[in-house]
């Protein structure tokens, strides 16, 4: 008696690890082709002020179809979890709204608890901070500083930059990402259109003149910003950032992906020296996500034309690329009959999943956007 009680736990603890493991890599194996994603933001957004909140949000993502959450984690000099990188480095644990709290914990046991997937968003990446001079990272570190070809500090649509093509800063950005990697149970990580980045009009600090030099026989980077050869410098040093902070994250948990988020090219190539389409081939890219912000049909599709003619280009691509949407920003909300439109478009140009900017968009007017999304998603699971 006590042997077949003794082989039914035994067997009863089988299934439940093998439910375990089948449900864990089911979620971790999830296409990103078929993503229906949203931001979360700190930034004009109550969601993450409290554990209720956020179960409620999740609850709502997962009754309306989604099936991807993309939380910030870093942004303005501060973690939305407490960091003890952050704590070692500038004595600063977690933003101070959240003391006390770690929000990104919370929201992936809510997230997970409905089915949907967690995407860490480090948003400000390489910036510093905005219209603050720097802010405190730079305050403490102004070696870090990236600058223009006067010597200011690389400022650009009021961020601070720094200086991404630094070893240590290089560091700081990868060690902030495995801290979240190894800490949590995210199912990917993600970068965007200020991580890997620079504004074309950095690359004259001290630091980075001299590394050029060093790998030009001693010449100087030419004065003018949009040089082809010097933006291709630069832009190949990204790259490799990008490709070390991929293979770094695959080494410390290879369930993990890593996607980025930039905005489209080659603008993107042209202004941040984003070259995401070599990101791609490179393979160090498990999704993108082109930032295909636009406020009416004609600009939108138009923009989704030139993605598809980006895709064919390629030589090796089978990196799942879908649109990011911009839903909503200050007072601006996609209507209705916009949104049905873009929606369309993309399955119609071959995209199964879109990503849309920002949560607090769905709640508006009554849940207005939400609801007319939730038939696409709940229709097409």
């Amino acid at each position: 008696m006590k042997k077949r009680k003794i082989l039914n736990l035994i067997t009863i603890s089988i299934l439940t690890l093998t439910l375990i493991i089948t449900l864990t890599s089911c979620r971790r194996g999830f296409d990103p082709s078929q993503w229906r994603g949203v931001w979360v933001t700190n930034v004009d957004s109550k969601v993450l002020d409290s554990r209720e909140s956020i179960e409620e949000a999740m609850a709502f993502l997962a009754d309306k179809g989604f099936n991807v959450v993309m939380p910030v984690v870093w942004n303005d000099a501060w973690t939305l979890y407490p960091s003890k990188l952050m704590t070692a480095m500038f004595d600063r644990e977690i933003s101070p709204r959240f003391a006390g709290r770690d929000p990104l914990k919370e929201l992936i046991d809510a997230a997970h608890a409905n089915g949907l997937l967690v995407v860490a968003w480090f948003e400000y990446g390489f910036a510093a901070s905005y219209k603050k001079n720097g802010g405190a990272l730079l305050e403490k570190k102004p070696e870090w500083a990236a600058k223009d070809a006067e010597g200011n500090l690389l400022t650009k649509n009021g961020f601070e930059w720094m200086n991404g093509y630094m070893p240590e800063v290089q560091d700081f950005i990868i060690s902030l990402v495995l801290e979240v990697v190894e800490n949590y149970d995210v199912d990917g990580v993600q970068g965007d259109d200020r991580l890997p980045a620079q504004p074309i009009h950095g690359g004259y600090s001290d630091f980075t003149v001299d590394l050029y030099k060093s790998e030009h026989d001693g010449a100087l980077p030419p004065g003018d910003h949009r040089d082809k050869e010097w933006q291709k410098w630069r832009g190949d040093k990204l790259n490799a950032f990008a490709k070390r902070l991929y293979d770094d994250v695959k080494a410390a948990d290879p369930g993990v992906l890593v996607t980025w988020a930039p905005s489209v090219y080659p603008w993107c190539y042209d202004e941040y020296l984003q070259d995401w389409p070599a990101w791609i081939e490179g393979g160090y890219a498990d999704a993108v996500i082109p930032q295909v912000y636009r406020y009416n049909r004609e600009a939108y599709e138009n923009t989704l034309t030139a993605l598809d003619r980006i895709k064919k280009e390629l030589k090796a691509y089978d990196t799942p690329i879908l649109p990011g949407v911009l839903l909503n920003v200050g007072s601006y909300v996609m209507d209705n009959e916009f949104l049905d439109a873009t929606i369309r478009m993309n399955r119609e140009h071959g995209y199964d999943g879109e990503v849309f900017f920002f949560y607090e968009g769905l709640r508006k007017e009554g849940n207005r956007t939400a609801n007319s999304i939730a038939p696409f998603y709940k229709d097409n699971k």
